[in-house]
């Protein structure tokens, strides 16, 4: 068997494993729960590169995860196994494959998550947005 590409998992037989159909919404959402899954165990740089982007579809059956850097694949490399049998199990199908890759764009629009993160980002389009906040006393946590 040949060694796995830099940002390949290695693949064993699954030739009599399942292949349903699935939608890549499925995919979408074994990727976010396994996400915060990494997170409780402490890895929070994969946890983070997981919801910084969603899986780009490649193929029918090959997705990439997008990382900013080589120091997340070295980090994220041992790991990612661990993702695709999650996404395999999670939609039973297991001809999907997930590499990574670094960015072409790694300055491009982050996806907020928490209510704290899109009001940093409006503020810093309109600063009026803190004084309406310490006026009415206003909770941006939600």
């Amino acid at each position: 068997m040949m060694a796995p590409k830099e940002g390949e998992v290695a693949s064993a037989d699954y030739s009599n494993m399942p292949r349903n159909p699935y939608h890549i919404d499925d995919v979408k959402m074994a990727w976010k729960r396994y996400a915060f899954e990494v997170k409780k165990e402490g890895k929070e740089t994969f946890y983070n590169a997981l919801v910084k982007r969603l899986p780009i579809v490649k193929s029918e059956n090959h997705f990439i995860l997008e990382v900013d850097n080589e120091v997340q694949i070295d980090y994220i490399t041992p790991l990612l196994s661990e993702l695709v049998g999650y996404v395999r199990a999670a939609v039973k199908n297991y001809d999907i494959q997930i590499q990574m890759s670094v960015t072409a764009n790694p300055e491009e629009e982050v996806k907020y998550l928490t209510g704290k993160d899109k009001f940093a980002k409006l503020a810093r389009k309109n600063p009026n947005l803190h004084t309406l906040k310490n006026t009415f006393n206003l909770d941006i946590e939600y």
